[in-house]
């Protein structure tokens, strides 16, 4: 036990009982990361459709896909998971808690991907869609081959940023039932009495796992710069 003026670190985290418990705590990070990237995937699909109907001349495309990133950006993802885990059986519609999470977070990080992909788009210059056309490339061929690898190099970074709040985010999914890392942590608290350990010992755990992923941003960046001059 550490003391300094008085003040006990090892009533803050106990550092023989982390590790003690570290390989039960550690059995939730598959789910974080099945759900992470679970949500992530869906979220990168319906964002790229939301932000090619919001980005669209036709009212009936644009305006339900505002619609639609103007409320999941203003609803807090922890009411979104009780209305699917909990709200959703009174209308006779049961999801797993894994499926339940995966939907939450895939729908709510949609609406800001779809703001990225938008802002990304739309970065790219206009005179890349009119020569397209004049090679008589159609609008999903201009899109595929000349515009979304230079919109997608732009949009690495917020991206990235958005796949790391998610990461922390399914923390969340605890309240839901899902066996993910910071759930273990909370049984493990209850267990032994001692939350946080337990919840310290979570933080250390998600810093590498967060840190990882920054480290493949740097990575797509590089790869990607080559192509800049």
């Amino acid at each position: 036990m550490i003391n300094v003026n008085g003040f006990s670190f090892g009533g803050l985290f106990d550092v023989e009982l982390a590790l003690e418990n570290l390989p039960f705590v550690l059995g939730g990070v598959p789910m974080t990361i099945a759900v992470s990237f679970a949500g992530m995937a869906l979220g990168l699909i319906l964002g790229m459709f939301l932000a090619l109907a919001r980005g669209s001349e036709k009212k009936l495309l644009r305006w339900p896909a505002r619609v639609y990133i103007s409320f999941m950006r203003g609803t807090p993802i922890l009411v979104f998971l009780f209305i699917l885990y909990f709200g959703l059986p009174v209308a006779g519609i049961e999801l797993t808690a894994y499926v339940a999470a995966v939907l939450g977070f895939g729908l709510n990080s949609a609406a800001y991907i779809a703001e990225v992909n938008r802002s990304a788009l739309n970065s790219v210059p206009r005179g890349q869609w009119e020569s397209a056309h004049a090679l008589g490339f159609s609008y999903w061929q201009t899109l595929r081959r000349i515009i979304l690898p230079q919109a997608f190099r732009i949009a690495i970074p917020p991206l990235t940023n958005i796949f790391l709040d998610l990461v922390k985010a399914t923390s969340l999914a605890a309240v839901i039932t899902v066996p993910e890392l910071f759930q273990k942590a909370q049984i493990a608290g209850g267990r032994t009495f001692d939350t946080m350990t337990m919840y310290v010992l979570a933080a250390f755990i998600y810093w590498p796992l967060c840190s990882v992923i920054s480290f493949l941003q740097e990575k797509l960046e590089k790869r990607y710069s080559r192509f800049v001059k």
